[in-house]
Protein backbone atom coordinates (compact mmCIF):
# COMPACT_ATOMS: atom_id res chain seq x y z
CA UNK A 1 0.00 0.00 0.00
CA UNK A 2 2.99 2.80 1.23
CA UNK A 3 5.71 2.91 -0.82
CA UNK A 4 9.00 4.08 1.37
CA UNK A 5 8.83 7.22 2.64
CA UNK A 6 12.35 7.95 2.19
CA UNK A 7 12.12 7.03 -1.73
CA UNK A 8 9.30 8.62 -2.64
CA UNK A 9 10.93 11.68 -1.40
CA UNK A 10 13.84 11.17 -3.04
CA UNK A 11 12.55 10.61 -6.36
CA UNK A 12 10.57 13.91 -5.99
CA UNK A 13 13.67 15.64 -4.90
CA UNK A 14 14.31 17.41 -8.51
CA UNK A 15 11.29 19.00 -8.77
CA UNK A 16 11.07 19.71 -5.18
CA UNK A 17 13.55 22.04 -4.38
CA UNK A 18 13.78 20.86 -0.79
CA UNK A 19 10.88 23.86 -0.46
CA UNK A 20 7.30 22.09 -0.98
CA UNK A 21 4.97 18.52 -0.69
CA UNK A 22 2.11 17.38 -1.54
CA UNK A 23 0.78 14.60 -0.03
CA UNK A 24 -2.08 12.39 -1.77
CA UNK A 25 -4.35 9.91 0.15
CA UNK A 26 -7.57 7.60 -0.24
CA UNK A 27 -8.94 10.07 2.94
CA UNK A 28 -7.64 12.82 4.77
CA UNK A 29 -9.89 13.78 8.15
CA UNK A 30 -8.69 17.23 8.77
CA UNK A 31 -11.13 17.71 12.03
CA UNK A 32 -11.47 21.09 10.61
CA UNK A 33 -14.58 22.18 10.36
CA UNK A 34 -14.21 24.04 6.79
CA UNK A 35 -12.66 21.30 5.46
CA UNK A 36 -13.01 18.18 7.52
CA UNK A 37 -12.49 15.62 4.71
CA UNK A 38 -9.74 16.06 1.41
CA UNK A 39 -7.87 13.98 -0.56
CA UNK A 40 -4.57 16.31 -0.58
CA UNK A 41 -2.09 18.59 2.16
CA UNK A 42 0.80 21.14 0.80
CA UNK A 43 3.34 22.30 3.40
CA UNK A 44 6.82 24.45 3.18
CA UNK A 45 10.11 23.48 4.17
CA UNK A 46 9.73 24.80 7.37
CA UNK A 47 7.03 22.32 7.81
CA UNK A 48 3.71 24.50 7.77
CA UNK A 49 0.74 23.92 6.10
CA UNK A 50 0.05 25.71 2.51
CA UNK A 51 -3.22 24.05 1.76
CA UNK A 52 -5.58 21.19 2.18
CA UNK A 53 -7.86 20.22 -0.35
CA UNK A 54 -8.98 18.29 -4.00
CA UNK A 55 -5.88 16.20 -5.59
CA UNK A 56 -6.78 18.61 -8.47
CA UNK A 57 -6.72 21.67 -6.56
CA UNK A 58 -3.27 21.50 -4.80
CA UNK A 59 -1.77 19.47 -7.71
CA UNK A 60 -2.31 23.00 -9.91
CA UNK A 61 -1.62 25.18 -7.24
CA UNK A 62 1.83 23.68 -6.52
CA UNK A 63 2.92 21.89 -10.22
CA UNK A 64 6.59 21.96 -8.89
CA UNK A 65 6.36 20.35 -5.33
CA UNK A 66 7.51 16.99 -4.39
CA UNK A 67 4.57 14.66 -4.34
CA UNK A 68 4.20 11.45 -2.89
CA UNK A 69 0.99 9.54 -2.77
CA UNK A 70 0.06 7.23 -0.14
CA UNK A 71 -2.77 4.96 -1.88
CA UNK A 72 -6.05 4.24 -0.55
CA UNK A 73 -4.38 4.80 2.97
CA UNK A 74 -6.21 7.17 5.80
CA UNK A 75 -4.53 10.64 7.11
CA UNK A 76 -5.68 12.26 10.44
CA UNK A 77 -3.81 14.82 12.80
CA UNK A 78 -0.85 13.99 14.64
CA UNK A 79 -2.12 12.16 17.47
CA UNK A 80 -1.56 13.51 21.62
CA UNK A 81 -0.95 11.92 24.32
CA UNK A 82 -2.30 14.31 27.43
CA UNK A 83 -0.92 12.25 30.11
CA UNK A 84 2.54 10.90 29.72
CA UNK A 85 5.41 9.54 31.61
CA UNK A 86 8.06 9.75 29.08
CA UNK A 87 11.46 9.11 31.25
CA UNK A 88 9.02 6.08 33.12
CA UNK A 89 8.37 5.33 29.60
CA UNK A 90 12.06 4.96 29.07
CA UNK A 91 13.55 3.38 32.02
CA UNK A 92 10.46 0.79 32.27
CA UNK A 93 11.73 -0.59 28.18
CA UNK A 94 15.03 -1.14 30.18
CA UNK A 95 13.83 -3.42 33.60
CA UNK A 96 12.10 -5.88 34.06
CA UNK A 97 8.47 -6.24 32.26
CA UNK A 98 5.91 -7.72 34.42
CA UNK A 99 2.40 -6.08 32.79
CA UNK A 100 0.52 -9.15 32.24
CA UNK A 101 1.91 -11.28 34.88
CA UNK A 102 -1.02 -13.61 36.53
CA UNK A 103 0.75 -14.55 40.09
CA UNK A 104 3.22 -14.19 41.92
CA UNK A 105 5.64 -17.67 40.54
CA UNK A 106 4.91 -16.09 37.17
CA UNK A 107 6.70 -12.54 38.15
CA UNK A 108 9.70 -14.49 40.28
CA UNK A 109 10.20 -16.69 36.15
CA UNK A 110 10.30 -13.00 34.86
CA UNK A 111 12.79 -11.61 37.04
CA UNK A 112 15.09 -14.84 37.38
CA UNK A 113 15.24 -14.54 33.53
CA UNK A 114 16.31 -11.00 33.65
CA UNK A 115 18.64 -10.82 36.49
CA UNK A 116 21.01 -12.79 34.23
CA UNK A 117 21.06 -9.92 32.27
CA UNK A 118 22.47 -8.07 35.72
CA UNK A 119 26.12 -7.47 36.92
CA UNK A 120 26.82 -8.70 40.61
CA UNK A 121 25.31 -6.58 42.92
CA UNK A 122 22.91 -4.57 40.81
CA UNK A 123 19.46 -3.70 42.16
CA UNK A 124 16.65 -5.82 40.04
CA UNK A 125 14.11 -3.43 38.75
CA UNK A 126 10.89 -3.95 37.58
CA UNK A 127 7.21 -2.86 37.25
CA UNK A 128 4.17 -3.68 36.06
CA UNK A 129 2.56 -5.79 38.57
CA UNK A 130 -1.05 -5.81 39.26
CA UNK A 131 -2.81 -7.59 42.12
CA UNK A 132 -5.63 -6.99 41.25
CA UNK A 133 -5.19 -9.15 38.12
CA UNK A 134 -4.17 -12.56 40.22
CA UNK A 135 -6.22 -15.08 41.54
CA UNK A 136 -5.71 -14.16 44.88
CA UNK A 137 -5.64 -10.04 44.92
CA UNK A 138 -4.16 -9.75 48.40
CA UNK A 139 -0.59 -8.06 48.33
CA UNK A 140 2.49 -9.77 48.07
CA UNK A 141 5.30 -9.61 50.55
CA UNK A 142 8.71 -9.52 50.72
CA UNK A 143 8.79 -12.89 51.35
CA UNK A 144 7.47 -14.01 47.97
CA UNK A 145 10.83 -12.52 46.72
CA UNK A 146 13.16 -13.65 49.12
CA UNK A 147 13.36 -16.78 48.22
CA UNK A 148 14.63 -16.28 45.05
CA UNK A 149 16.50 -13.18 45.72
CA UNK A 150 17.99 -13.60 49.18
CA UNK A 151 21.39 -10.96 49.09
CA UNK A 152 20.25 -9.26 45.17
CA UNK A 153 17.56 -5.77 46.05
CA UNK A 154 14.40 -5.80 44.36
CA UNK A 155 12.27 -3.44 43.79
CA UNK A 156 9.24 -3.12 42.08
CA UNK A 157 6.97 -0.93 41.02
CA UNK A 158 3.00 -1.37 41.12
CA UNK A 159 1.29 -0.61 37.31
CA UNK A 160 0.04 2.51 38.41
CA UNK A 161 2.95 3.91 39.64
CA UNK A 162 1.30 4.66 43.18
CA UNK A 163 3.08 1.50 45.33
CA UNK A 164 6.11 -0.57 45.40
CA UNK A 165 7.19 -4.21 46.48
CA UNK A 166 10.53 -4.65 47.64
CA UNK A 167 12.42 -7.54 49.17
CA UNK A 168 14.39 -7.61 52.48
CA UNK A 169 17.70 -6.66 50.66
CA UNK A 170 15.93 -3.76 49.33
CA UNK A 171 14.60 -2.82 52.59
CA UNK A 172 17.60 -3.52 54.43
CA UNK A 173 19.92 -0.50 51.89
CA UNK A 174 16.71 1.77 53.19
CA UNK A 175 19.11 2.67 55.91
CA UNK A 176 16.25 2.90 58.87
CA UNK A 177 14.42 1.18 60.50
CA UNK A 178 11.28 0.72 59.40
CA UNK A 179 9.13 -1.00 61.82
CA UNK A 180 6.98 0.55 64.56
CA UNK A 181 3.42 1.63 64.05
CA UNK A 182 4.40 5.60 62.29
CA UNK A 183 3.72 6.05 58.70
CA UNK A 184 5.13 8.99 56.41
CA UNK A 185 2.62 12.00 55.55
CA UNK A 186 0.50 11.16 52.45
CA UNK A 187 1.76 7.70 52.36
CA UNK A 188 1.68 4.13 54.04
CA UNK A 189 3.99 1.33 54.84
CA UNK A 190 2.15 -2.03 55.34
CA UNK A 191 3.22 -3.80 58.07
CA UNK A 192 2.02 -7.40 60.08
CA UNK A 193 2.85 -7.48 63.63
CA UNK A 194 4.18 -4.22 63.08
CA UNK A 195 7.15 -5.82 60.69
CA UNK A 196 7.26 -3.96 57.14
CA UNK A 197 5.45 -6.91 54.62
CA UNK A 198 7.42 -5.28 51.33
CA UNK A 199 4.56 -3.23 50.31
CA UNK A 200 4.86 0.72 50.07
CA UNK A 201 2.36 2.97 48.92
CA UNK A 202 2.20 6.53 47.26
CA UNK A 203 4.54 8.90 49.62
CA UNK A 204 6.33 5.41 51.51
CA UNK A 205 7.61 4.58 48.08
CA UNK A 206 10.12 7.61 48.90
CA UNK A 207 11.82 5.29 51.10
CA UNK A 208 12.97 2.39 48.88
CA UNK A 209 13.89 4.69 46.05
CA UNK A 210 15.75 7.36 47.50
CA UNK A 211 18.16 4.33 47.91
CA UNK A 212 17.75 2.74 44.34
CA UNK A 213 21.03 3.85 42.45
CA UNK A 214 20.05 6.66 39.77
CA UNK A 215 20.81 5.81 35.84
CA UNK A 216 23.62 7.71 34.84
CA UNK A 217 23.72 10.22 32.19
CA UNK A 218 24.15 7.56 29.34
CA UNK A 219 21.45 5.66 30.20
CA UNK A 220 18.91 8.22 30.42
CA UNK A 221 20.06 9.13 27.22
CA UNK A 222 19.25 5.26 26.21
CA UNK A 223 16.12 5.34 27.73
CA UNK A 224 14.99 8.74 26.06
CA UNK A 225 15.85 6.98 22.71
CA UNK A 226 14.00 4.21 23.73
CA UNK A 227 10.66 6.57 24.78
CA UNK A 228 10.76 8.08 21.71
CA UNK A 229 10.71 5.77 18.92
CA UNK A 230 7.95 3.86 21.28
CA UNK A 231 5.82 6.77 20.41
CA UNK A 232 6.64 7.50 17.39
CA UNK A 233 5.74 4.04 16.42
CA UNK A 234 2.60 4.42 17.93
CA UNK A 235 1.60 7.28 16.17
CA UNK A 236 2.12 9.94 18.79
CA UNK A 237 3.15 13.19 17.27
CA UNK A 238 2.54 15.16 20.50
CA UNK A 239 2.49 14.17 24.41
CA UNK A 240 2.28 16.40 27.60
CA UNK A 241 4.83 14.82 29.95
CA UNK A 242 3.62 14.93 33.81
CA UNK A 243 6.38 15.44 36.43
CA UNK A 244 9.31 16.85 34.25
CA UNK A 245 12.70 17.42 36.43
CA UNK A 246 15.05 19.87 35.76
CA UNK A 247 17.42 16.97 34.59
CA UNK A 248 14.81 15.93 32.33
CA UNK A 249 13.98 19.11 30.77
CA UNK A 250 17.80 19.56 30.10
CA UNK A 251 18.13 16.37 28.45
CA UNK A 252 15.06 17.27 26.41
CA UNK A 253 16.50 20.71 26.12
CA UNK A 254 19.75 18.22 24.82
CA UNK A 255 18.12 16.52 22.06
CA UNK A 256 16.04 19.29 20.74
CA UNK A 257 19.14 21.32 20.51
CA UNK A 258 20.74 18.32 18.31
CA UNK A 259 17.49 17.58 16.22
CA UNK A 260 16.49 14.30 17.71
CA UNK A 261 13.58 14.99 20.16
CA UNK A 262 10.87 13.39 17.51
CA UNK A 263 7.84 14.36 18.82
CA UNK A 264 6.36 17.41 20.75
CA UNK A 265 6.83 17.90 24.51
CA UNK A 266 4.47 19.61 26.72
CA UNK A 267 6.44 19.35 29.90
CA UNK A 268 4.99 19.98 33.72
CA UNK A 269 7.06 20.51 36.51
CA UNK A 270 7.34 17.83 38.73
CA UNK A 271 5.23 19.22 41.72
CA UNK A 272 6.57 22.64 44.08
CA UNK A 273 10.37 22.20 43.58
CA UNK A 274 13.16 23.28 41.34
CA UNK A 275 11.33 23.21 37.98
CA UNK A 276 8.72 25.49 39.16
CA UNK A 277 11.30 27.11 41.05
CA UNK A 278 12.81 27.91 37.90
CA UNK A 279 9.43 28.97 35.96
CA UNK A 280 8.70 31.57 38.26
CA UNK A 281 12.42 32.88 37.93
CA UNK A 282 12.82 32.61 34.39
CA UNK A 283 9.58 32.47 32.92
CA UNK A 284 7.67 29.83 30.73
CA UNK A 285 10.24 27.68 28.35
CA UNK A 286 10.10 27.01 24.90
CA UNK A 287 12.36 25.56 22.65
CA UNK A 288 13.41 27.79 19.51
CA UNK A 289 12.76 24.80 16.94
CA UNK A 290 9.20 24.11 18.19
CA UNK A 291 8.69 21.10 20.11
CA UNK A 292 9.54 21.81 23.65
CA UNK A 293 8.09 23.71 26.30
CA UNK A 294 6.82 23.99 29.89
CA UNK A 295 4.33 26.09 31.14
CA UNK A 296 2.91 24.43 33.77
CA UNK A 297 3.06 22.08 36.76
CA UNK A 298 1.84 18.69 38.14
CA UNK A 299 0.73 18.64 41.33
CA UNK A 300 -0.84 15.74 43.24
CA UNK A 301 -3.90 15.46 45.79
CA UNK A 302 -4.36 11.32 46.27
CA UNK A 303 -2.74 8.27 45.43
CA UNK A 304 -4.08 5.30 42.90
CA UNK A 305 -7.49 3.53 42.90
CA UNK A 306 -5.82 0.31 42.49
CA UNK A 307 -3.79 0.84 45.66
CA UNK A 308 -6.13 1.69 47.98
CA UNK A 309 -5.02 5.66 47.48
CA UNK A 310 -7.37 7.34 45.94
CA UNK A 311 -9.40 10.15 48.22
CA UNK A 312 -12.56 8.87 48.50
CA UNK A 313 -15.94 10.47 50.30
CA UNK A 314 -17.07 6.97 51.92
CA UNK A 315 -14.78 3.87 53.18
CA UNK A 316 -13.39 1.84 50.29
CA UNK A 317 -15.87 -1.43 49.94
CA UNK A 318 -13.66 -3.82 50.44
CA UNK A 319 -11.33 -2.04 52.85
CA UNK A 320 -13.52 -0.61 55.48
CA UNK A 321 -12.48 2.15 57.20
CA UNK A 322 -9.70 2.99 54.29
CA UNK A 323 -10.87 6.64 52.46
CA UNK A 324 -7.45 6.35 50.59
CA UNK A 325 -4.91 9.20 50.99
CA UNK A 326 -4.48 12.92 49.77
CA UNK A 327 -0.95 12.72 49.33
CA UNK A 328 0.10 16.66 49.80
CA UNK A 329 -1.45 18.11 52.92
CA UNK A 330 -4.62 20.72 51.84
CA UNK A 331 -1.66 23.48 52.80
CA UNK A 332 0.52 22.60 50.88
CA UNK A 333 -1.19 21.40 47.68
CA UNK A 334 -2.92 25.41 48.10
CA UNK A 335 0.77 26.92 48.64
CA UNK A 336 1.98 25.68 45.54
CA UNK A 337 -1.35 26.25 43.23
CA UNK A 338 -0.50 30.10 44.36
CA UNK A 339 2.62 30.81 43.46
CA UNK A 340 1.90 28.81 39.98
CA UNK A 341 -0.97 30.97 39.79
CA UNK A 342 1.37 34.24 41.01
CA UNK A 343 4.06 33.08 37.72
CA UNK A 344 1.47 32.79 35.54
CA UNK A 345 1.50 28.90 35.15
CA UNK A 346 -1.10 26.30 34.17
CA UNK A 347 -1.15 23.64 37.18
CA UNK A 348 -2.62 19.84 36.09
CA UNK A 349 -3.68 18.13 39.85
CA UNK A 350 -3.55 14.24 39.75
CA UNK A 351 -7.32 13.82 41.13
CA UNK A 352 -8.56 10.04 41.53
CA UNK A 353 -10.75 9.55 44.04
CA UNK A 354 -14.32 11.64 44.43
CA UNK A 355 -12.99 13.32 47.44
CA UNK A 356 -9.81 14.39 45.96
CA UNK A 357 -11.89 15.21 42.86
CA UNK A 358 -14.22 17.57 45.12
CA UNK A 359 -11.03 19.02 46.77
CA UNK A 360 -9.41 20.39 43.97
CA UNK A 361 -12.32 22.13 42.43
CA UNK A 362 -12.85 23.86 45.59
CA UNK A 363 -9.65 25.10 45.31
CA UNK A 364 -9.67 26.11 41.75
CA UNK A 365 -12.62 27.83 42.62
CA UNK A 366 -11.42 29.58 45.53
CA UNK A 367 -8.01 30.71 43.85
CA UNK A 368 -9.03 31.32 40.16
CA UNK A 369 -10.75 34.69 38.81
CA UNK A 370 -13.02 33.96 35.61
CA UNK A 371 -10.90 35.78 33.39
CA UNK A 372 -8.17 33.22 34.72
CA UNK A 373 -9.68 30.02 34.36
CA UNK A 374 -9.79 31.34 30.41
CA UNK A 375 -6.31 32.26 30.39
CA UNK A 376 -4.45 29.82 32.47
CA UNK A 377 -7.24 26.35 31.61
CA UNK A 378 -5.72 24.71 34.88
CA UNK A 379 -6.73 20.24 34.54
CA UNK A 380 -7.27 17.72 36.79
CA UNK A 381 -5.41 14.54 35.65
CA UNK A 382 -7.45 11.56 35.24
CA UNK A 383 -10.55 13.09 37.01
CA UNK A 384 -11.56 8.76 37.40
CA UNK A 385 -14.49 8.99 40.28
CA UNK A 386 -16.08 11.84 40.37
CA UNK A 387 -19.46 12.80 42.30
CA UNK A 388 -21.93 13.51 39.67
CA UNK A 389 -22.86 16.79 41.18
CA UNK A 390 -19.49 17.72 41.14
CA UNK A 391 -18.81 16.81 36.94
CA UNK A 392 -20.92 20.08 35.87
CA UNK A 393 -18.44 22.39 38.22
CA UNK A 394 -15.95 21.27 35.86
CA UNK A 395 -17.60 22.86 33.03
CA UNK A 396 -18.43 26.09 35.25
CA UNK A 397 -14.83 26.60 36.39
CA UNK A 398 -13.73 25.65 32.50
CA UNK A 399 -11.48 23.48 34.38
CA UNK A 400 -9.88 20.73 31.40
CA UNK A 401 -10.73 16.92 32.37
CA UNK A 402 -7.61 15.09 30.90
CA UNK A 403 -8.63 11.45 31.28
CA UNK A 404 -7.47 8.04 30.20
CA UNK A 405 -9.37 5.33 28.51
CA UNK A 406 -7.91 2.35 28.83
CA UNK A 407 -7.97 2.67 32.98
CA UNK A 408 -11.58 2.25 32.81
CA UNK A 409 -11.17 -1.02 30.22
CA UNK A 410 -8.16 -2.33 32.95
CA UNK A 411 -10.06 -1.18 36.15
CA UNK A 412 -13.55 -2.09 35.10
CA UNK A 413 -13.25 -6.19 36.31
CA UNK A 414 -12.69 -5.26 40.20
CA UNK A 415 -13.85 -1.07 40.70
CA UNK A 416 -17.57 -1.94 41.76
CA UNK A 417 -16.45 -3.92 44.30
CA UNK A 418 -13.85 -1.22 45.40
CA UNK A 419 -16.31 1.82 45.56
CA UNK A 420 -19.26 0.93 45.69
CA UNK A 421 -22.03 0.20 43.10
CA UNK A 422 -23.64 3.59 43.86
CA UNK A 423 -20.38 5.38 42.66
CA UNK A 424 -20.22 4.04 39.50
CA UNK A 425 -22.16 6.93 37.84
CA UNK A 426 -19.75 9.00 37.99
CA UNK A 427 -16.85 6.43 37.22
CA UNK A 428 -14.41 7.36 33.89
CA UNK A 429 -17.51 9.30 33.20
CA UNK A 430 -16.55 10.48 29.50
CA UNK A 431 -19.77 10.62 27.92
CA UNK A 432 -21.72 12.65 31.15
CA UNK A 433 -17.93 14.91 31.10
CA UNK A 434 -18.45 16.06 27.28
CA UNK A 435 -22.45 16.41 27.71
CA UNK A 436 -22.15 19.02 30.13
CA UNK A 437 -19.76 20.54 27.96
CA UNK A 438 -16.27 19.73 29.35
CA UNK A 439 -13.10 19.86 27.08
CA UNK A 440 -11.55 16.37 27.26
CA UNK A 441 -7.79 15.84 26.66
CA UNK A 442 -7.13 11.60 26.37
CA UNK A 443 -3.77 10.17 26.77
CA UNK A 444 -2.50 7.05 28.17
CA UNK A 445 -0.45 7.78 31.81
CA UNK A 446 1.98 5.61 29.79
CA UNK A 447 3.90 3.68 31.18
CA UNK A 448 1.24 3.05 33.41
CA UNK A 449 -0.50 1.99 29.94
CA UNK A 450 0.46 0.96 26.86
CA UNK A 451 1.68 4.14 24.50
CA UNK A 452 -0.15 3.11 21.91
CA UNK A 453 -3.41 5.48 21.17
CA UNK A 454 -5.06 3.25 19.25
CA UNK A 455 -5.71 0.83 22.52
CA UNK A 456 -7.64 4.90 24.05
CA UNK A 457 -9.33 5.24 20.95
CA UNK A 458 -10.82 1.48 20.80
CA UNK A 459 -11.45 1.94 25.02
CA UNK A 460 -13.10 4.84 24.60
CA UNK A 461 -15.87 3.98 21.95
CA UNK A 462 -16.52 0.42 23.02
CA UNK A 463 -15.74 0.58 26.92
CA UNK A 464 -14.28 -3.31 26.21
CA UNK A 465 -11.18 -4.70 26.98
CA UNK A 466 -9.15 -6.36 23.45
CA UNK A 467 -11.34 -9.52 24.67
CA UNK A 468 -14.29 -7.88 23.87
CA UNK A 469 -14.98 -8.25 27.49
CA UNK A 470 -17.80 -7.29 28.89
CA UNK A 471 -19.86 -7.74 25.82
CA UNK A 472 -21.55 -4.20 24.93
CA UNK A 473 -18.67 -2.83 27.21
CA UNK A 474 -18.60 -1.62 31.06
CA UNK A 475 -20.67 1.09 31.51
CA UNK A 476 -21.96 1.43 27.90
CA UNK A 477 -23.96 4.36 28.57
CA UNK A 478 -20.50 6.43 28.72
CA UNK A 479 -19.50 5.42 25.70
CA UNK A 480 -17.90 8.12 23.01
CA UNK A 481 -18.24 8.01 19.19
CA UNK A 482 -15.34 7.12 17.32
CA UNK A 483 -15.26 11.20 16.03
CA UNK A 484 -15.44 12.07 19.58
CA UNK A 485 -13.08 10.03 20.76
CA UNK A 486 -10.45 11.12 17.83
CA UNK A 487 -10.76 14.91 18.78
CA UNK A 488 -9.95 14.17 22.35
CA UNK A 489 -6.54 12.92 21.57
CA UNK A 490 -6.11 15.36 18.98
CA UNK A 491 -7.71 18.67 19.16
CA UNK A 492 -8.33 18.68 23.06
CA UNK A 493 -5.24 17.57 24.18
CA UNK A 494 -3.85 20.50 22.01
CA UNK A 495 -6.05 22.93 23.90
CA UNK A 496 -5.04 21.56 27.56
CA UNK A 497 -1.39 21.98 25.76
CA UNK A 498 -2.00 25.65 24.54
CA UNK A 499 -1.25 24.30 21.38
CA UNK A 500 -4.78 24.26 19.09
CA UNK A 501 -3.02 26.78 17.06
CA UNK A 502 -0.58 24.77 15.65
CA UNK A 503 -1.56 21.14 15.94
CA UNK A 504 -4.66 18.69 16.96
CA UNK A 505 -6.13 20.11 13.06
CA UNK A 506 -5.03 20.21 9.50
CA UNK A 507 -5.54 23.25 8.16
CA UNK A 508 -3.71 25.68 6.43
CA UNK A 509 -0.91 27.70 9.11
CA UNK A 510 -1.09 24.83 11.26
CA UNK A 511 1.89 22.30 11.70
CA UNK A 512 2.06 19.04 9.22
CA UNK A 513 2.19 16.90 12.25
CA UNK A 514 -0.07 13.94 10.84
CA UNK A 515 -0.39 10.04 10.80
CA UNK A 516 -0.78 7.45 8.01
CA UNK A 517 -2.97 4.98 8.71
CA UNK A 518 -4.27 1.71 6.94
CA UNK A 519 -7.78 1.97 7.60
CA UNK A 520 -9.59 4.71 8.43
CA UNK A 521 -10.72 4.54 12.23
CA UNK A 522 -13.66 6.75 11.58
CA UNK A 523 -15.39 4.58 9.79
CA UNK A 524 -13.88 0.67 10.58
CA UNK A 525 -15.25 -1.41 12.68
CA UNK A 526 -14.36 -0.76 16.51
CA UNK A 527 -12.63 -3.91 17.16
CA UNK A 528 -10.60 -3.12 13.88
CA UNK A 529 -9.00 0.01 15.52
CA UNK A 530 -6.36 -2.10 17.74
CA UNK A 531 -5.41 -3.91 14.58
CA UNK A 532 -4.81 -0.35 12.20
CA UNK A 533 -1.34 -0.08 11.44
CA UNK A 534 0.27 3.23 11.78
CA UNK A 535 1.98 3.46 8.12
CA UNK A 536 4.22 6.61 8.98
CA UNK A 537 4.37 9.23 11.53
CA UNK A 538 5.13 13.14 10.39
CA UNK A 539 6.26 15.85 12.54
CA UNK A 540 6.90 19.23 11.16
CA UNK A 541 6.72 17.55 7.70
CA UNK A 542 9.02 14.70 8.18
CA UNK A 543 8.70 11.47 9.03
CA UNK A 544 10.18 10.46 12.37
CA UNK A 545 8.46 6.99 11.76
CA UNK A 546 7.96 4.45 8.76
CA UNK A 547 6.59 0.70 9.40
CA UNK A 548 9.13 -1.70 8.24
CA UNK A 549 7.37 -3.74 4.91
CA UNK A 550 5.91 -6.36 6.39
CA UNK A 551 5.45 -6.10 9.32
CA UNK A 552 1.69 -5.77 10.68
CA UNK A 553 -0.01 -5.83 14.11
Amino acid sequence: MLRSISALLLCALPAFGADLTVLTAGRIHTLDPQRPVAEALAWDAGGHLLAVGSRVDLAARFPGAARMDVGDATVIPGLIDAHAHVMGLGLALLRADLVGTTDKRAIVARLQEFERTLPAGAWLLGRGWDQNDWPDSAYPTAADLDRAFPERPVWLERIDGHAGWANSAAMRAAGRDLTGDWQPEGGRILREQRRPTGIFIDTAVALIDAVVPPPDTALRETALRGALAAVAAAGLTGLHDMGTSVDDLALYRRFADDDRLTVRITAYADGDGAALAALCADGPYAHPKGRLRMAGVKLFADGALGSRGAALLSDYRDEPGNRGLFVTTPAALKAAMSKALNCNLQVATHAIGDAANRFVLDLYERELLPAERTRLRWRIEHAQIVAVSDIPRFAKLQVIASMQPVHATSDGPWVEARIGKEALPGAYAWRRFLDAGVTLAFGSDFPVESPDPRLGLYAAITREDLDGKPPGGWLPDQKLTALEALQAFTQGAAFAGFAEREVGTLAPGLRADFVVLDHDPLTVAPREIPRTNVLSTWVDGRPVYERPPGEDR
